[in-house]
C-alpha cells in the first residue's frame, strides 16, 4: 500500500512539473527566448521521468490518463486564473468531464 501511495505522489509531482514546463513554454515565445525554453525542456524531462517512475507501481493506461487529464485541467485553470484566458460554461463542463473520466478509469483499475 505504501509503495502505491508513493507512486501516486510521484505522479502528482510529475503533473506539477508538466504544468511548470507548459507555463515556461508560454513564456518562451515559440522557443525564441532561451531561458524560458530551457526551463520548459527541463521540466518536461522531469515530468516524463517522474511519470516513468510512477509506472513502476501503477498501470500504464491509468497513469498516462491521469497525467494527461490532470495536466490539461490544471493548465486550463492556470490560463484562466493567471493569463486572462476566456472561460465559458462549455469549457468548464469539458474540464469536469475530463476529471470525471479519470475518476472512472481509476475506479475500474481497482481490484
Amino acid at each position: 500500500m505504501k509503495s502505491t501511495l508513493v507512486a501516486w505522489s510521484v505522479l502528482v509531482a510529475s503533473v506539477v512539473a508538466e504544468v511548470a514546463g507548459t507555463v515556461a513554454l508560454k513564456h518562451s515565445s515559440g522557443f525564441t527566448k532561451f531561458l524560458p525554453a530551457a526551463v520548459a525542456g527541463f521540466f518536461y524531462v522531469i515530468a516524463i521521468w517522474l511519470m516513468a517512475i510512477a509506472m513502476r507501481q501503477l498501470e500504464m493506461g491509468v497513469t498516462y490518463a491521469v497525467w494527461a487529464a490532470s495536466g490539461t485541467a490544471a493548465i486550463a485553470l492556470v490560463g484562466i486564473a493567471f493569463y486572462g484566458e476566456q472561460t465559458s460554461a462549455l469549457k468548464l463542463a469539458g474540464l469536469v468531464l475530463v476529471v470525471f473520466g479519470v475518476v472512472l478509469l481509476n475506479l475500474e483499475a481497482q481490484p
